[in-house]
């Protein structure tokens, strides 16, 4: 299957070398096509100067791209020159209503789309250990399968278009509300005057231990944080958990509380760190308290 990738951020690039070494990568695509005449050139395949060029080469095509605009403008690019049979699997995390969207409007030219949003970080990306939440037609999904599974060890279909989207947000709810307990648990241990590196080693062996703990926690005992998550991307995730919450009549006091705190680290400039950069504010509550 020859597939082109669309999208060659901290996700995508190392997403599109896992196709390579499968020997499925044909082509890549980039917004800031710098980047991908950069992969092109490692990886000695060709980078198109738009979508529609690439998809003319390809069986299959994967996008990861930021946000729901982004994706309906590459499938509208793709609309007059994708050809019936042609595989799209949008591993960029958007609405629900955005996958569906795009599905019909794909389908009705012939293509298959399957929203399949991952999770993992930056390190389950290079790994090619991601996991994969996907919804669309069964058929499309074994057709996907071996791309799929090119970049992700744990690879499920959770029913039609939007339910992997949907899968995601559930992760993202989850990823909102333990970031924020780490964070809290970190500047805790801090202020007990605990070795830091211990207690991570320790508890990233008990009952609380969870990947952010594990892989974000030494971010936050060295108070640096590296992009492998933004701010800013998860603070959009968040508010499409809050819509769709919303459309059943209900708030997140999880969600809220945490686009709270995100809102007023992108006002101070951190929106581009790791979701770890949390722990800035968590931090603060302890400094702020006066010692008795």
């Amino acid at each position: 299957m020859r597939v082109g990738f669309l999208g060659l951020g901290a996700m995508g690039a190392p997403m599109a070398r896992n196709l390579h070494r499968a020997g499925m990568l044909e082509g890549v695509w980039n917004r800031s096509a710098d980047k991908a005449q950069t992969l092109a050139s490692e990886l000695a395949v060709e980078a198109s100067a738009d979508p529609a060029t690439l998809a003319a080469r390809c069986d299959a095509l994967v996008l990861c791209v930021s946000a729901d605009a982004d994706v309906l403008e590459v499938v509208g690019q793709l609309l007059p020159v994708v050809r019936p049979g042609t595989l799209v699997i949008d591993c960029s995390t958007v609405s629900a209503a955005t996958a569906r969207s795009a599905a019909a409007s794909l389908g009705a030219g012939g293509a298959s789309f399957l929203d399949c949003p991952v999770s993992g970080g930056v390190e389950g990306a290079q790994k090619g250990t991601l996991a994969i939440m996907c919804g669309g037609h069964e058929a499309d999904f074994e057709r996907a399968r071996p791309v799929l599974e090119a970049m992700g060890r744990t690879v499920r279909r959770f029913g039609g278009h939007g339910a992997g989207q949907a899968t995601k947000a559930t992760n993202q709810i989850m990823c909102a509300g333990i970031i924020r307990a780490v964070a809290e648990a970190m500047a805790f241990a801090r202020a007990q005057q605990l070795p830091l590196d211990q207690v991570v080693e320790t508890l990233g062996q008990g009952a609380g231990a969870s990947w952010y703990f594990v892989n974000r926690a030494p971010f936050m005992i060295r108070e640096h944080f590296p992009a492998g998550f933004r701010v800013r991307l998860h603070e959009k995730d968040l508010r499409i958990c809050r819509d769709m919450a919303a459309a059943s009549g209900v708030v997140l006091p999880v969600v809220e509380d945490v686009l709270r705190e995100y809102a007023e680290l992108i006002r101070r400039g951190y929106g581009d760190e790791d979701i770890s950069a949390m722990y800035r504010l968590k931090h603060e509550l302890f400094a702020a308290t006066p010692k008795t």
